[in-house]
């Protein structure tokens, strides 16, 4: 194709939208034609590194040795490919009947953010900031390995968003990547935009009730889970990465445990896993006991309970479903609110509503402090998908409660661990132990 035909079509690609920026360059024999989109480049970079050293170079060949050596400067691959980079922040330099490209995205947040979810009181407080090119820099300072291996592609067929696959090719189990490979391909949505709708995309599961990926926003996270051959995927524009594939043990471990002694963290452990179990099954167990077997209480427990409900016109299950409707109410609410008054309303709606609710003899004051001890128990969960996902199976022993008493409880509790042995994380059990764990034992039997 001619040079003028060249320019006519790109021309002819951006013929839909007025920001597409022509620019052209003239110097005694030498010509270029730059074609960006304004707002998404950084001016003055343009300035700098393109158009000032056009004007002072004598030819147009060591222009183009000069483009070629820049760090910014991309390979093209076809034609369809310089529309999609130009969409994504890259200037497009057209000379010599040849285009180039030079990657000068205006970037707004390339700094590093301090953990906001995710918050430990000893280690690292860094987390992901919105630009991919800086979190990939905060995991390489910390992982300082040759064999980290980092794939780019994109996603979503309209915003074109772009997609880091991340693994130690030594060490990721290649059943996994295939596996995650080949659902990303098969991901047709029009608008992708942040990493929890990928991580839905990716779940075949549609229906499931465990995540099957961990969204993270600490890069010592995503450090430790390379080491022991995971799959990171990042999306630019997102402070969160996803981990695949996950066990049900890494949603009840903190990166804190691996500051302290090992006395320490195997307490912080149990009191992560006490929890969990108090939140799944302390409704359950009040609803099965007060309502099937007063008896397995002492006797002065039992009359202490049944005297608190006196004047509640509720069975326990209406009770329960009550006080655990309003308390996930007040959750959402803490969550929605602006942040300088969701901590001050919600205690102060908690408040008002425990006294009011116990006063009008709607509820009884064991009530309010099972309610109290389930939402405390559902906050040391560590990761907050594993938390909404307890919520809701919560709810299932609840009926089970109802309908079949502690019996029902027991076999809801059997069903559960069924369930989770039945399913899979891309291709790795559920329920299996870590790999560090398998290490360890791995090292004392050659020993």
């Amino acid at each position: 194709m001619s040079s003028a035909e060249n320019i006519k079509w790109i021309n002819e690609q951006f013929k839909d939208t007025n920001e597409l920026t022509t620019k052209t360059l003239e110097d005694d024999d030498k010509k270029a034609e730059l074609f960006y989109i304004k707002p998404l480049i950084d001016v003055e970079l343009l300035q700098k590194i393109v158009i000032k050293p056009y004007f002072e170079m004598q030819s147009e060949t060591k222009f183009i040795r000069y483009l070629k050596a820049l760090p910014q400067f991309q390979d093209s691959k076809s034609k369809e490919q310089l529309t999609v980079e130009v969409l994504n922040g890259n200037v497009l330099i057209f000379i010599q009947n040849k285009f180039y490209l030079l990657d000068l995205k205006f970037s707004y947040n390339d700094q590093a953010n301090t953990a906001s979810v995710e918050t430990t009181i000893h280690g690292s407080q860094l987390a992901l900031s919105d630009n991919i090119a800086t979190n990939i820099n905060l995991i390489r300072s910390d992982y300082h390995q040759p064999t980290l291996f980092v794939e780019y592609s994109t996603t979503g067929q309209v915003n074109n968003h772009k997609l880091a696959i991340i693994y130690d090719k030594d060490k990721v189990n290649e059943n996994v990547l295939n596996i995650i490979t080949e659902k990303l391909q098969q991901v047709d949505k029009q608008v992708i935009t942040s990493t929890v709708q990928l991580s839905n995309y990716l779940n075949n599961k549609k229906f499931s009730l465990f995540p099957q990926m961990i969204m993270t926003e600490r890069p010592d996270r995503i450090v430790y889970n390379l080491s022991g051959g995971k799959v990171i995927l990042m999306m630019d524009g997102n402070p969160q990465a996803l981990i695949a594939p996950v066990y049900f043990f890494d949603f009840m471990t903190s990166m804190e445990d691996n500051y302290h002694s090992f006395f320490i963290s195997f307490f912080l452990k149990f009191l992560r896993y006490t929890g969990l179990f108090i939140s799944l099954l302390l409704p359950g167990l009040y609803i099965g006991i007060t309502s099937f077997a007063p008896e397995v209480f002492r006797t002065e427990l039992a009359l202490t309970i049944a005297g608190s409900r006196t004047g509640v016109p509720f069975s326990s299950f209406v009770e329960v479903l009550f006080m655990l409707f309003f308390m996930e109410m007040l959750l959402e609410a803490s969550i929605r609110l602006p942040k300088t008054i969701s901590a001050t309303a919600t205690t102060v709606g908690g408040l008002i509503l425990g006294s009011a609710v116990t006063e009008a003899s709607l509820a009884s004051d064991i009530m309010i402090i099972i309610v109290s001890a389930v939402a405390i128990s559902t906050f040391v969960i560590p990761i907050n998908e594993m938390a909404f996902s307890i919520r809701v199976i919560r709810l299932i022993f609840i009926l089970a409660a109802t309908i079949f008493g502690l019996a029902g409880l027991t076999l809801g509790l059997y069903a559960f661990i069924m369930y989770l042995v039945s399913i899979d994380s891309f291709g790795e059990p559920y329920l299996k132990f870590n790999r560090k764990m398998k290490n360890k034992v791995e090292a004392g039997e050659k020993t």
